[in-house]
């Protein structure tokens, strides 16, 4: 059984046993978390689609721990005008692991 989910604008197509990475939320590791926002849910006897949500499902998952993703670097240079300048950033997520699927 699969579903995709909703969160924070971004979907994501999850079974049991997968590890996504999330918006970072106020929580701490090894506690759980619900996702009420099922968008489709699939691969059973039969195919559920929301209109925008499905009705009564949700996806739970455990926190696993807090990661970084990848350093962006941004350059911004102009020529002939000495205007350098360099911004980094690195976003933080929330890894999670699904542990249920209900419809």
């Amino acid at each position: 059984m699969y579903a995709i989910i909703d969160d924070s604008g971004t979907q994501f197509r999850v079974q049991e046993g997968d590890e996504l990475q999330v918006d970072l939320r106020d929580t701490d590791a090894g506690s759980n978390i619900t996702f009420d926002r099922v968008v489709l849910v699939g691969g059973g006897e039969k195919t559920l689609v929301g209109q925008p949500f499905v009705e009564g499902a949700s996806v739970s998952a455990e926190i696993v721990k807090e990661s970084k993703g990848p350093k962006l670097e941004i350059y911004k240079f102009k020529k002939r005008k000495k205007a350098r300048r360099h911004v980094g950033h690195r976003q933080q997520y929330l890894t999670v692991r699904i542990t249920g699927i209900t419809a």
